[in-house]
């Protein structure tokens, strides 16, 4: 699945001054991370990787691979613990009275890997940089709410340094959980090493984090140590990592059973239905912050109106998805409760309306009867699912599709696509004929995020044209909160009408599932899927 990313900051503001105090304990993020002795452990963890896609710098980085590197070679203002709330790492304050205007403040102290300290410019420069059209960034795209960003012409936002510790930011909308976009790699300051050799900085990268990058053997092995002089909250509880480059699922996992790989963070198809048995304790199968679901376009006469929502409420309960989680993929999907995910901050199952999700093929018939008592479609009707098909989707679809033909009496089928290419053409344009697939992917753990950027009027991922005054309102309301758990209120709220609606209906969390071998402790995945490196122990 490739989600779409957030093309619109507009449309999801969230408002209220807010102040991230600096971060003592971090709860099961750190608490028992070490070993006993001294503080640390010595052992290098080796973990299942493979060769990144692009130079490691933040600016370039958006895939899994690379990813992990820079999250683990730099540092940000925030980071996320392993349940995604954002804790202070080099900010000492980010605030702002309108959430437009921020004053964030770093840190004294802080330095880079080559000994060089971290300034504001070391934030601004690197934000401006990667903002700008011109120097063709990979990460451009989460700065579009910033004031005077421009994704056609190059652009300078609106980023400024007061003085060697503060520098200012001023977005396009308010925005109360901006603090949680920044611990986002994009938002990660870069040392004026970067701007004197961009293109070959990425091979031999200058970061802030708690490790560094030892050696680069390209398509084999990424070595990181432990940084010296890195003297935040991530401080490393082991003597390094190794991250080896399998080109083979099944291989790394079997070396993981034997003991030759301390962790693996996918574990392979092929052993979803042994891996929790194989691994007892140490199998992961958590819900990460990804969410899958089946998009109803706008622009299908039989989804509108009064008769149109009671269909689309038919189609979600007629969907057994307990079932299919754990026949298709084995337990490795989670049902879905909301539009959102179980490891985002306001996360609820009780959310009125949110019973729609409930599997009820009794009660989808008979709102499936009433619908065509008021419009009929006829009994001819055949439902139509689409997606590409050049991947797995039509096994889930397939599946969806005979519990329907079970429990409504109407014909389902898959609808396919040669290419995600052709797919995707086809949704943009309005011409997909069914319901069609759709995922989101989180980029900083946020209700905001989840809802505003696919469901609010004209926003960039906003597929299936759903537009809604109510809804835009209450994410209006959402932005100009005074504190972020009102906000998180608004968005139950807004969620609401969501289940009122059905512009999409939600299906399953994708889970993180992985294990690691029992060479290590104190291993833990975090609400991105990610194992939170730093602070496995081995002796």
């Amino acid at each position: 699945m490739t989600p779409r990313r957030l093309a619109g900051i507009g449309a999801f503001t969230l408002a209220s001054a807010l102040l991230l105090s600096a971060c003592g304990d971090s709860g099961s993020d750190e608490g028992d991370s070490t070993a006993e002795g001294d503080g640390a452990s010595t052992g290098v963890v080796s973990v299942n990787s493979g060769e990144p896609q692009n130079p490691l710098t933040p600016g370039m980085t958006n895939e899994v691979y690379g990813g992990l590197v820079v999250k683990n070679i730099y540092s940000g203002l925030v980071y996320y613990d392993a349940e995604g709330a954002a804790q202070n790492e080099m900010a000492e304050s980010i605030e702002s009275e309108d959430n437009i205007t921020w004053t964030i403040t770093i840190q004294d102290g802080w330095t880079f890997s080559d000994g060089t300290p971290v300034t504001a410019d070391s934030f601004v420069d690197a934000w401006k940089y990667v903002a700008n059209l011109d120097n063709a960034q990979n990460q451009q795209y989460f700065f579009n709410g910033f004031a005077g960003f421009s994704a056609e012409e190059p652009s300078d936002i609106m980023v400024e340094a007061v003085d060697e510790t503060t520098f200012t930011a001023e977005l396009s909308e308010p925005s109360a959980d901006f603090p949680l976009w920044l611990g986002y790699t994009a938002f990660f300051p870069m040392p004026e090493a970067f701007f004197e050799n961009p293109d070959g900085f990425g091979e031999e990268p200058i970061g802030a984090g708690p490790y560094e990058l030892e050696s680069w053997e390209h398509d084999s092995l990424i070595t990181l140590v432990p940084r010296e002089g890195y003297e935040g909250p991530r401080e490393p509880a082991n003597g390094g990592v190794e991250m080896v480059a399998y080109t083979e699922e099944d291989t790394a996992y079997n070396d993981m059973l034997d003991g030759n790989l301390d962790v693996l963070p996918n574990v392979p198809s092929s052993a979803f239905a042994t891996f929790e048995d194989q691994l007892g304790e140490r199998a992961v199968n958590q819900p990460a912050a990804l969410i899958q679901v089946v998009n109803v376009p706008e622009w299908l006469p039989e989804f509108q109106g009064e008769a149109g929502v009671m269909r689309r409420a038919a189609i979600s309960k007629a969907i057994d998805r307990e079932t299919i989680t754990e026949t298709l993929y084995n337990g490795s999907r989670t049902p879905a409760h909301d539009f959102t995910s179980p490891v985002i901050d306001g996360y609820s199952e009780d959310i009125p309306g949110s019973e729609v999700l409930e599997y009820d093929p009794e009660g989808a018939k008979e709102m499936w009867d009433e619908a065509e008592s008021m419009d009929p479609v006829g009994d001819d009707y055949t439902l139509k699912i689409a997606s590409n098909a050049d991947s797995d989707h039509q096994d889930w679809v397939d599946a969806v599709c005979n519990t329907i033909r079970q429990d409504l009496g109407i014909g389902c089928e898959f609808a396919p696509y040669t290419t995600f290419d052709e797919f995707l053409n086809a949704r943009d344009s309005g011409e997909v004929e069914g319901l069609f697939r759709g995922g989101w992917q989180a980029d900083w753990p946020s209700m905001s995020n989840f809802l505003g950027p696919i469901y609010g009027t004209g926003a960039g991922s906003n597929d299936a044209q759903y537009s809604s005054e109510e809804f835009d309102a209450k994410l209006a309301e959402a932005g100009s909160a005074p504190d972020t758990e009102t906000a998180t209120e608004l968005y139950k709220e807004a969620q609401e009408i969501l289940f009122q609606d059905l512009p999409g209906i939600p299906l399953w969390y994708q889970n993180a599932t992985g294990g690691y071998a029992d060479t290590v402790e104190n291993v833990q995945f975090g609400w991105d899927s990610d194992p939170i490196l730093y602070q496995i122990t081995k002796e």
